[in-house]
């Protein structure tokens, strides 16, 4: 896809904006020759960022040969304060990068096993008579971690899945008609095998919607499958790796995304995104609100790793399927006629008008018919 960013929005262009300005906030550039050849420049906080994002990154590759854009909408989820769904076959490695990503983070991590006979309290917790007390005392399950590893989730009945439901929402969970705040970083990686279906339990649109992103790993080339044969084949690159980040440090990254830059053409182009597949015919369900917050969301840190304080329509594009496509629910035509709402969102994307720019730096924002 080719970029539909205006060429004077980007990064070191000569009509770029005034240093951590806005370029889609409606106003001109800087006029003086000065604002005008000043490329931009990330200030520390989002060098601190990037700095920890390629170490994380460079950390999980060691794992998941040859798969650098799976490994950007993993760190792209984490630092919008998202969950991150791993959907593909069996044996490409969904479990090896959750459980990568989870040991890169010096956090509390844990991991469940979703299996049929999984009840809710296994994951939430449950609360036990302590005859010495003859008081209940609670017992946290699983779910209290910074980051929850939840392997073959469709693999639980809806009553277990359901017990994630307020705690990926709203980061608490509620046990006896008491309410327990879960720790900052809060983080679901759950994976789930879409081809066999023998003993599983799809997920019900409620739970996809709670998920900011779904990513697919595909194959391997055979470059990188080569690759991981040499490195992996005698040993286990996961015994030997260790945290190069850690919670504070997560929480302080996090904090930098929230306040990167959006401005009001940006943000409408973002509902009017959304919203679109809303109307379309081949959609039966489209997106939520839900969906836009988690889109704005994972915009702004993609922003922020590409060295940015402000979101530009590019950065939309770029986590537009990962954080859309699994939300919508196809007609059964579109069905019949195998169309994918990842083929769907990649269209609507070349469809919707961008906010554009006038070539002259001078010149106020105006949209693109």
């Amino acid at each position: 896809m080719t970029s539909s960013t205006p060429p004077s929005a980007l990064p070191g262009n000569p009509y770029a904006a005034a240093p951590g300005a806005d370029p889609y906030s409606g106003q001109p550039a800087g006029h003086s020759p000065e604002a005008i050849n000043n490329h931009y420049r990330p200030g520390s906080s989002l060098d601190e960022l990037n700095a920890a994002a390629q170490r994380i990154a460079a950390n999980v590759e060691r794992v998941l040969v040859g798969k650098p854009e799976v490994v950007r909408i993993a760190l792209v989820t984490l630092l919008a304060e998202g969950h991150l769904l791993v959907e593909d076959v069996p044996g490409v490695g969904k479990t090896s990068l959750a459980k990568a990503l989870a040991r890169s983070i010096d956090c509390t991590v844990s991991r469940i096993q979703f299996t049929p006979d999984l009840l809710p309290s296994d994951v939430t917790g449950v609360s036990i008579f302590n005859r010495q007390t003859n008081e209940f005392e609670f017992r946290p399950g699983p779910v209290f971690a910074n980051i929850v590893v939840g392997d073959e989730i469709n693999r639980a009945s809806p009553k277990t899945q359901s017990a994630l439901l307020e705690c990926m929402e709203e980061e608490q969970v509620t046990v006896d008609t008491h309410t327990y705040h879960l720790d900052a970083p809060f983080m679901v990686i759950a994976t789930q095998n879409p081809i066999e279906m023998e003993g599983t339990y799809a997920l019900p649109e409620a739970q996809r919607d709670r998920f900011t992103a779904r990513v697919s790993i595909g194959y391997p080339d055979p470059a990188a499958e080569l690759a991981m044969v040499d490195e992996h084949a005698g040993h286990n690159p996961l015994a030997d790796l260790q945290p190069v980040s850690h919670a504070d440090q997560v929480r302080r990254l996090i904090e930098i995304v929230r306040a990167v830059k959006l401005s009001p053409d940006v943000r409408r182009y973002a509902v009017e995104l959304v919203s679109t597949t809303r109307r379309l015919p081949e959609i039966r369900i489209g997106a939520s609100p839900r969906s836009t917050l988690h889109l704005v969301r994972a915009a702004r840190a993609q922003a922020a790793l590409s060295g940015r304080d402000f979101v530009v329509p590019d950065d939309i594009h770029a986590v537009a399927v990962p954080v859309l496509a699994h939300r919508l629910v196809l007609t059964p035509e579109a069905q019949a006629g195998r169309r994918s709402t990842a083929e769907m969102i990649r269209s609507l994307v070349q469809r919707v008008p961008v906010p554009q720019a006038a070539p002259d730096p001078t010149a106020h924002w105006t949209r693109n018919r």
